[in-house]
């Protein structure tokens, strides 16, 4: 069972990594939700980026922060209820495993693993040691997603027909020149895994079960081991068939999700980040149009751990982990061998012994790293 929560006292949080992605979202999520949560503790290898850091804490009203330059030192002296994890993504198992053996619950950037492999260690030792570890999907937590969600699972938009999921960014040669990108071994793969992985999260949590996936893969511009484009074909539990387009050569940047049901669509356009301005709803003919949500919470940081610390509290699973997590990462790996074999996959086809449950090349001849 997980550790109950410290009833009249707010958790104690540390942060792994001090760079962008956690002075830009997840410092400002614990700033917003103060009155539960304190900042207590960072890790980092830079000590001058964890000064740093340690005075923009103050500066946010965490007076009081610990800096450490190892983990399990940081673990050991602080104590932490609650560890948030924004390193690159070669650390994430490590960490993350080292936390929750510390009896800590874990918030981790995706992709949590790099591998199904490495996911299934993870919830090994969730079920070892009783705490649980989150993948960031902040996109799943915004109102206009959660309406969305409550929409097509009552029925009011009909039985759902044809979905669209399209991550079209762009990266240049110099977003590559940082070592760990672009790399299976300390990426897990490129916009299948570091990019569109948020926009079909959110299509795979608002549609439910896939059965069967065709994919292809290229690299077409960038100079890297992993694809830097792919698109994908998919069938749901329901009959619904989708397409899924990845890529980070387009200079038009955009992130959208369609849904055709039979009594409306529903679409989704945005970048990084959505409000209830960003979904639109377009009745079918002869059909009423549906109601809107009643607040505008955007997608955000703030809004996953919300729902994090609420099930703290009442010592639940927390939403974005255990199964819930792991069907995303296999949608990649399952991906992954469609576009490198050429075959079709089934759902729940890649376990132990499949090359691709391992790493997502699967040690494909023209996919693996060159030794």
């Amino acid at each position: 069972m997980p550790s109950p929560a410290r009833q009249g006292s707010r958790l104690r949080a540390a942060v792994v990594g001090t760079g962008a992605i956690v002075t830009g979202s997840h410092l400002p999520a614990l700033v917003s939700l103060r009155d539960r949560v304190e900042l207590v503790a960072a890790v980092d290898v830079d000590q001058a980026r964890l000064d740093g850091f340690r005075a923009q804490a103050a500066d946010a009203g965490f007076a009081d922060v610990s800096v450490h330059t190892d983990l399990t030192a940081m673990l050991e002296e602080a104590r932490p209820d609650l560890v948030l994890i924004g390193t690159p993504p070669v650390f994430h198992r490590e960490q993350t495993i080292a936390a929750l053996k510390s009896g800590a619950w874990v918030l981790c950037e995706k992709p949590l693993t790099l591998s199904l492999a490495e996911y299934d260690e993870i919830a090994a030792a969730e079920e070892a040691g009783g705490a649980y570890a989150s993948v960031v999907f902040q996109h799943r937590y915004g109102s206009g997603a959660v309406h969305a969600r409550s929409l097509l699972g009552e029925g009011t938009l009909g039985r759902p027909l044809v979905a669209h999921c399209q991550t079209t960014w762009y990266r240049d040669a110099a977003y590559y020149e940082v070592p760990w990108r672009g790399r299976w071994a300390s990426e897990g793969g490129g916009p299948v895994m570091g990019h569109g992985i948020h926009q079909y999260d959110l299509m795979l949590h608002l549609l439910g079960e896939w059965t069967e996936i065709r994919a292809m893969a290229a690299r077409l511009v960038h100079d890297t081991e992993s694809e830097d484009v792919s698109t994908a074909l998919v069938r749901f539990k329901d009959g619904a068939l989708g397409t899924v387009v990845n890529s980070v050569l387009s200079p038009d940047e955009t992130s959208r999700i369609r849904i055709d049901c039979e009594k409306a669509t529903v679409e989704l356009t945005h970048l990084y980040g959505h409000g209830n301005d960003d979904w639109h709803y377009t009745p079918a003919p002869g059909s009423e149009q549906p109601p809107a949500p009643t607040a505008d919470v955007p997608s955000s940081h703030t809004a996953q751990l919300t729902a994090l610390l609420d099930a703290y509290d009442v010592g639940s699973r927390p939403p974005g982990s255990g199964q819930s997590a792991r069907s995303t990462l296999e949608f990649a790996a399952a991906l992954y061998k469609s576009a490198f074999t050429g075959a079709t996959v089934a759902a729940g086809e890649i376990g132990p012994g499949d090359p691709f449950y391992a790493t997502m090349h699967g040690d494909h001849p023209d996919w693996s790293p060159k030794q």
